[in-house]
């Protein structure tokens, strides 16, 4: 294949006819792989002895993302302008049944990973490897967007994955005067997976350009406060493309049709000495960065859920308290004299789940891919929901590490876990009880010497105990916030700030003015960025919209 002139490549079975003309027009036929949410589509073969640069695409629908990548893949096989022909690796889906199916798709794949080999050395001394996130931001709702960052991890740190990029390129139309909440969101959802290294990798890609400096882009950018690469003159840097390589060629339209081609080609080879030239990022901070959102989420998430629990027991506490001081003397007469208390237990409470894929690839097995939730048996505590989808098993989920959760209460090993379709939820319960079963009750596990306390005695050492246990959690979700602020380059991100307030008011609560202070100047600062709030108000005008769809459709 590498040897072949593209007209000497036509007549190969690894392409077909789509139109005829000026230029010809062939797709190629890719090697596909899907599993669960992330597909791939291969051209060629791999050699691992040679360089191969991975580029990340984020944009809206209709930026010319397929285009953009055609157009990358006819540049590296080496595709001139007098060669007349044109190579389609991105599928066009037309007619009813194909529309159909391009829903289907879309909806299932939410990472499209383009990879083309064998043409090293024609224009790029290097393989290409394209990932694309066509379904990010859609209207599916938020818990989607977090699906694919969840892929997008599994991608990145799985054994024959993508374990370095070498840019992350936002896609813009050359129109654009202002970034749209959408992108802001979208864009604010993927920086927010990278680590502080990653910025000088960050470039903006701009499409449907007619050749003049993208002067209103680059102002857009400047006010979203968007960090990227910056060139000698301190500028980000950026490439331009026009999108109408395949366009047919006419007497008309030759001249305008040749100069946009001479565009691209020479933004491509700018784009390639870039990627030569600027060290690619390996993923391992990336991973990190990733596994840390998903703990601190996780964590918070069970901190509310205990403080929840504690509170109960805090109440059931007082109202033995208070039934103490009220019949102490009833009691002392009547062993049987019975109080009601608001008693809390554990129960298990169905939720929405099940397994998403299992096949073959690669003459084996993939990965299972199970919604769930991990929960610990010991402790009886939720440990990771939602969004524990990519795990088929507990030794999995991004929770664990070193063989124990960093979520539950106990931090117990990774064999006290389970993956099912239930989660753990507090309620509590009208019980009666008597003086002899309440003193025996919190006297449970203690020591002997501790049990010559009376029962008032024991009750207050119990809410100081529980007291402290809430503390502790509050310590362990703030160093959360402060490793990501560390690690993270986007720390100004809606997966921080929607931990914020909650910790703030514990916080206060707690009467710690210095991780107070620390917080609320993290939430000033992100309740200043333009960026945060143009993508809150379009995350929370998809939960609306989703919301609203999903009502519809009930009613109908």
């Amino acid at each position: 294949i590498v040897e072949c002139s593209p007209s000497q490549f036509i007549r190969k079975p690894s392409v077909f006819l789509m139109t005829s003309g000026a230029p010809t027009v062939y797709q190629l036929t890719a090697k596909k792989q899907t599993a669960g949410g992330l597909r791939r589509m291969t051209f060629g073969e791999k050699d691992p002895r040679k360089q191969n640069k991975t580029i990340l695409l984020v944009g809206e629908t209709g930026t010319g993302k397929s285009t953009l990548i055609n157009a990358l893949v006819n540049y590296a096989m080496g595709v001139e302008w007098e060669d007349n022909v044109w190579f389609k690796f991105v599928e066009d889906l037309e007619g009813e049944e194909d529309k159909e199916r391009n829903q289907s798709e879309s909806q299932t794949s939410d990472v499209i990973v383009y990879q083309i080999f064998g043409f090293e050395g024609k224009t790029m001394p290097c393989s290409l490897t394209i990932i694309d996130t066509p379904g990010y931001g859609d209207t599916r709702g938020t818990e989607k967007d977090d699906i694919v960052k969840l892929r997008l991890l599994d991608l990145f740190r799985s054994e024959d994955g993508v374990h370095e990029i070498n840019a992350v390129a936002l896609v813009l139309k050359a129109s654009e005067n202002r970034v749209s909440d959408r992108l802001r969101y979208i864009f604010d959802s993927v920086v927010s997976l990278f680590g502080k290294d990653m910025e000088k990798n960050f470039v903006a890609f701009i499409t449907h350009s007619d050749g003049l400096p993208p002067d209103n882009v680059l102002k857009a950018l400047e006010d979203a406060n968007i960090r990227f690469a910056k060139d000698e003159d301190n500028e980000p840097v950026y490439f331009m493309f026009n999108n109408c390589q395949n366009t047919q060629k006419t007497k008309k339209t030759m001249f305008a049709l040749k100069a946009a081609w001479d565009l691209t080609k020479d933004q491509i080879k700018q784009l390639a000495d870039f990627l030569e030239k600027e060290s690619p990022q390996n993923l391992k901070k990336t991973v990190e960065v990733l596994n840390s959102r998903i703990r601190l989420t996780a964590c918070i998430q069970s901190l509310q859920d205990r403080i929840g629990l504690t509170e109960m027991k805090q109440k059931e506490i007082q109202q033995t308290q208070e039934a103490l001081k009220k019949y102490e003397e009833e009691m002392k007469n009547n062993e049987n004299f019975t109080v009601e208390v608001d008693e809390p237990y554990k129960d298990k409470e169905k939720i929405n789940g099940g397994w998403w894929f299992w096949g073959w690839a690669n003459w084996k097995f993939t990965k299972l891919f199970y919604e769930g939730a991990v929960c610990c048996t010991v402790c009886e505590e939720t440990c990771h929901y939602p969004g524990c989808t990519v795990a088929a098993i507990p030794e999995l989920c991004e929770i664990m590490k070193d063989g124990h959760c960093t979520s539950c209460t106990g931090k117990c090993p990774v064999s006290a876990h389970v993956k099912e379709e239930w989660i753990y939820v507090n309620k509590t319960r009208k019980v009666q009880k008597t003086r002899q079963e309440m003193k025996e009750k919190y006297e449970k596990n203690k020591a002997q010497n501790d049990r010559q306390q009376n029962l008032l005695e024991i009750l207050k050492k119990k809410k100081h105990d529980l007291h402290n246990d809430k503390e502790q959690l509050l310590d362990e979700s703030f160093q959360h916030i402060v490793t990501l602020e560390n690690i993270a380059l986007n720390d100004n991100s809606i997966s921080t700030l929607q931990h914020l307030d909650f910790l703030i008011e514990k916080m206060t609560e707690r009467g710690d003015k210095e991780k107070t202070e620390k917080l609320e100047q993290m939430k000033s600062r992100m309740d200043k960025d333009k960026g945060i709030r143009a993508a809150l108000r379009y995350g929370f005008g998809k939960v609306a919209a989703f919301g609203r769809a999903a009502f519809e459709a009930l009613v109908k």
